[in-house]
């Protein structure tokens, strides 16, 4: 007898649109994780409090080629890019 039935849809996985996501073997980035564990725990697994932690450990994990470079908007740092725009134009101006 078969477990399947006709009203279901079959489920196809597909790979994760960035590829895989390396292990940090070494631990290189091991202590910005935990912090970041333990903020999300803190506040109640609301990440808005966690996100200058949650940037400090992509940004070692990109540091360290455990993941590639990419743009912080496209990691959910939107604001990132405008404030790096607006202290480069400041900048510029003096």
């Amino acid at each position: 007898m078969s477990s399947f039935t006709f009203s279901q849809k079959l489920f196809k996985p597909e790979p994760p649109e960035k590829g895989s996501f390396p292990l940090d073997h070494q631990g290189t980035c091991k202590k910005l994780m935990i912090t970041y564990m333990r903020c999300l725990h803190t506040n109640k697994n609301d990440n808005t409090p966690c996100r200058d932690v949650a940037k400090d450990y992509l940004e070692c994990r990109m540091e360290n080629s455990l993941m590639s470079r990419e743009e912080w908007s496209k990691l959910g740092f939107p604001d990132e890019q405008k404030q790096n725009n607006k202290s480069t134009s400041i900048e510029q101006q003096k």
